[in-house]
């Protein structure tokens, strides 16, 4: 039986690239999904391939959305046994060029619609002895160029897990990260560079082994969320296809 059978999982980001391909990974190891995005027709696609899922187009970047989308998924399937946080967003500026909007969006997105996440699941979790998983980025560990909004955002993401995971060490809870490196996702495939970059620096967040699949990090961010990982708790996974090595 799978590690996964029976649990019930929310998964933000689903409409497409890795929250597509975990809330796949989850309902065929068993988990029922409930899961959020912002693209109506994605979302569609997506959970057309998954028995028993539901799904609401939810933008994690108001926190009443985001309490209104974990009672959503309480109410539908009982309870909740992971909150798997995904929903990102990054886009390339030079720092002196970017604007307040520009800020406060990455943010908005890449920190403040997990926290809303997680505070509104924390009771729902507590009570199944459930687990988070942030997907942050190699960006929340190490610099990037031209990135100040989505590096600070992700740095605070591992911030925001092992202050949970030490909040919580008493507690049936398990608190959890992950770092992706790059992926050949819908969102890198929009990547836009901004005006005469410096692509040395750009390159200095590429992996030698090159690009990965959302599987590759799926498979991870599964067992994180499963009980195979019963003794895993405030871990900073880096999934980055050797990247960070040396």
């Amino acid at each position: 039986m799978s590690a996964l059978q029976g649990k019930i999982a929310l998964v933000t980001g689903a409409s497409s690239g890795l929250g597509a391909e975990t809330a796949r990974l989850l309902s065929r190891r068993g988990a029922t999904v409930f899961g959020i995005g912002r693209d109506a027709d994605r979302l569609a696609g997506v959970f057309a391939d998954i028995d028993g899922g539901a799904y609401a187009l939810v933008d994690v970047a108001s926190a009443q959305a985001c309490r209104d989308a974990v009672e959503q998924c309480v109410a539908k399937f009982g309870g909740l046994d992971a909150l798997i946080n995904i929903a990102g967003r990054h886009q390339m500026r030079r720092t002196e060029s970017m604007t307040d909007e520009d800020w406060a969006e990455d943010l908005a997105t890449n920190l403040s619609g997990p926290f809303y996440l997680c505070r509104a699941a924390l009771s729902h979790l507590l009570a199944r002895g459930g687990n988070i998983v942030n997907v942050a980025s190699i960006a929340g560990v190490e610099g990037q160029a031209y990135s100040a909004g989505y590096c600070s955002a992700k740095h605070g993401l591992i911030g925001l897990t092992r202050a949970l995971a030490v909040e919580y060490t008493a507690d049936r809870l398990r608190v959890n990260a992950v770092c992706p490196g790059g992926m050949l996702t819908p969102q890198i495939e929009q990547f836009t560079a901004p005006e005469n970059p410096n692509y040395d620096l750009i390159l200095r967040s590429a992996s030698p082994r090159g690009m990965m699949q959302p599987h590759d990090v799926a498979s991870v961010i599964a067992f994180l969320a499963s009980d195979d990982a019963a003794a895993v708790h405030g871990a900073v996974y880096r999934v980055d296809n050797g990247k960070g090595a040396g």
